[in-house]
C-alpha cells in the first residue's frame, strides 16, 4: 500500500439489522442505502458535491433488479447528490461492501479522487418470488414459483452450510463449540448494547406505511436475549448437515451501511477528526468447498506483509457466516499454538457477531469495519483486521490503525 498517501475513515454508520419479515420487509435496500449515505456525511458537515466516487455492494440482485438497475446510481440520485457523482455497483457476494472500499481506495491511491463514500445494503425479505416459464406463455401445465433465495446454494457446487460443515469436522470443530461461540456471541452484544457501544455507528431507520404511519427502528432486531446453551443444543442441523444449524448462524437480514473515506490531507483541510487509518487491505480466495478457511487466509497475507505477528493485533472481527468460520480460521492463524488461538478468539467480534447482529450480505463488510474501528477508538487505540468470506470461497481484509 502507498503510504505516502495516507487514507483515513471520517465517519461511519449503519442502519439497525432487521430480522426476516421484519419492520423493514417491503423496503428496497437501496432505499436504505440511501439513509446512511445522507447521514455518513450530515454527521461530518461533508457537502454531498464534495464527493466524487461512490461504491455501493450488493450480493442477490433479485432483490434490487425487479424495481431498479444500477442501484448505487438510483440511491445517490434520490439522496440529493449531484448527477456528476461517479459511482460503482459491486457484487463480490458477502465481501461486496468490503470490496467497494477497497476499489474506492486504490482510486485514491491512483490521484482519481481524494473523497469517497462506500456503502452497501440487502434486504433478505425483499427478494420476490418468480414465476418461470411465463415469459413466452405456456399453454398446459403448472407455473412453478422459484425462491430466489434458492441462489445461496451454488449451481453445480453443494449448499455452503454443507461446505462449512464439512471444512469445520476438517478442523476438529464440533457443533458444541460453534453452538458455545453463537450463545457468546448474543451475550457479547447485549453487553455492548447495555453500555451504549452501538449508539456511534447505529442509525434509526423510519418505515412509513401505505398511510403514513411511521416505525422507527432502532435497534438490532435479531439478537435474542433469552438464548441458551440448552435451546441452541435443541436445534436440528439443516440441509443433511451433522452441526449447522439456525442457531449458529445468522438469520436471513435487511441492512444498509455507509463509511466515509477520504486522504489525511483532505480531512486537515476540512478540519474533520481522523477516526481511523486503513493501513492495508487484500483479499484472498481457495477451493469453493474451503470458504470457512479464506477469513484466515486473507488475515496472515495482511500480517505477513505488514511485517506483524498475529498477538499483536489488537481486535478481530470474523464475520460470521456461520459460528465455524471464526473458529477454523482463528486455529489456522494460530498455526497450532493453543494459546495464541485462546488469545484470539478473545479479541475477535468482542461486541458479537453476525450470529447475534444478523448478516445483510451486502451492508456487511462494512459493518465490520465499523464496529472494529469504534471499539478499537474506546479503548484508546491500536491495530486490527476486520475480514469475511464469500460464496465459493472468496475473502477479503482491511487492516486499520486507530491512533
Amino acid at each position: 500500500m502507498d503510504t505516502k498517501k495516507n487514507i483515513v475513515i471520517v465517519s461511519a454508520c449503519r442502519t439497525p439489522f432487521d430480522k426476516f419479515g421484519g419492520i423493514t420487509k417491503d423496503v428496497p435496500s437501496y432505499k436504505m442505502a440511501e439513509s446512511v449515505i445522507c447521514e455518513v456525511i450530515d454527521r461530518v458537515g461533508v457537502p454531498k458535491d464534495k464527493v466524487e466516487f461512490i461504491t455501493y455492494g450488493t450480493a442477490i440482485h433479485a432483490e434490487v433488479g425487479p424495481y431498479v438497475n444500477v442501484p448505487v446510481r438510483q440511491a445517490l440520485l434520490n439522496a440529493g447528490f449531484p448527477a456528476t457523482t461517479n459511482s460503482v455497483t459491486v457484487d463480490r457476494a458477502c465481501c461486496s461492501s468490503m470490496t467497494g472500499l477497497m476499489w474506492a481506495c486504490r482510486e485514491i491511491q491512483a490521484g482519481e479522487i481524494e473523497i469517497a463514500i462506500c456503502t452497501g445494503a440487502e434486504n433478505l425479505s425483499n427478494i420476490p418470488l418468480m414465476v418461470q416459464g411465463t415469459r413466452w406463455g405456456k399453454k398446459l401445465g403448472s407455473l412453478n414459483l422459484y425462491d430466489v433465495a434458492a441462489g445461496f446454494s451454488y449451481p453445480g457446487f453443494g449448499p455452503v452450510s454443507v461446505d462449512t460443515d464439512n471444512v469445520a469436522k476438517e478442523y476438529g470443530i464440533s457443533r458444541k463449540e460453534m453452538d458455545e461461540w453463537s450463545l457468546r456471541s448474543h451475550q457479547n452484544y447485549f453487553k455492548a448494547y447495555e453500555e451504549g457501544k452501538f449508539k456511534d455507528e447505529v442509525v434509526p431507520y423510519v418505515v412509513k406505511d401505505a398511510k403514513g404511519n411511521e416505525t422507527v427502528m432502532e435497534a438490532d432486531q435479531s439478537p435474542r436475549a433469552d438464548t441458551t446453551i440448552e435451546k441452541l443444543a435443541k436445534l436440528k442441523a439443516v440441509y443433511g448437515t451433522e452441526s449447522i444449524t439456525a442457531g449458529n448462524a445468522p438469520g436471513l437480514n435487511a441492512g444498509a451501511s455507509a463509511v466515509l473515506i477520504m486522504t489525511e490531507e483532505k480531512a486537515q483541510e476540512l478540519g474533520l477528526e481522523v477516526l481511523a487509518y486503513i493501513r492495508d487491505f487484500s483479499c484472498a480466495c481457495s477451493d469453493y468447498q474451503n470458504i470457512p478457511t479464506v477469513p484466515a487466509l486473507v488475515t496472515n497475507k495482511l500480517l505477513e506483509r505488514n511485517g506483524m505477528k498475529a498477538e499483536e493485533l489488537d481486535l478481530l472481527e470474523i464475520n460470521e457466516a456461520f459460528a465455524a468460520m471464526p473458529l477454523v480460521s482463528t486455529k489456522i492463524i494460530a498455526n497450532g499454538d493453543e494459546a495464541l488461538m485462546d488469545q484470539l478468539r478473545e479479541r475477535t467480534n468482542v461486541n458479537g457477531g453476525a450470529v447475534a447482529i444478523g448478516h445483510p450480505m451486502g451492508a456487511t463488510g462494512l459493518r465490520l469495519i465499523m464496529t472494529l474501528m469504534y471499539e478499537l477508538r474506546r479503548r484508546g487505540g491500536g491495530k486490527g483486521i476486520a475480514c469475511l468470506c464469500g460464496g465459493l470461497a472468496q475473502g477479503d481484509g482491511v487492516l486499520i490503525e486507530v491512533k
